[in-house]
């Protein structure tokens, strides 16, 4: 959209923003989210990389192929800890790194979260 149309827009009391800002979440809900759906992106390409049906990887991971399914979409009745698992047993991982690590780029006291796969 152009500048000019979403002035326009504002003017008449329009609100832009995105999903997030509709939902009203905070700062803390968003980052969560954006974990959750980086791994659970991660699990299904790691998966297609390591040529694994989702059925065969639910195999791996003692759960069924619709698991899987809701696994790889972050579902909200998936646990972090249920990612995780998906994601190493598709042969991923993920490297936690503290706020005074040298390698990582984090704020204060934070902690940076890198999601890796295969290539």
């Amino acid at each position: 959209m152009d500048a000019s149309k979403q002035k326009a827009l504002e003017a008449a009391g329009w609100k832009f923003g995105d999903a997030e800002d509709f939902l009203e979440m905070s700062s803390e809900e968003r980052q969560l989210l954006e974990a959750r759906v980086r791994i659970a992106q991660a699990i299904q390409h790691q998966r297609k990389l390591r040529k694994l049906s989702q059925k065969q990887l639910g195999v791996k991971l003692k759960t069924s192929q619709p698991r899987v399914a809701k696994i790889e979409r972050a579902a909200s009745d998936v646990s972090l800890d249920q990612l995780v698992r998906a994601l190493t047993a598709a042969g991923g991982k993920i490297v936690v790194r503290s706020g005074n690590a040298k390698k990582g780029k984090t704020v204060g006291d934070g902690i940076e979260l890198e999601v890796l796969t295969s290539k």
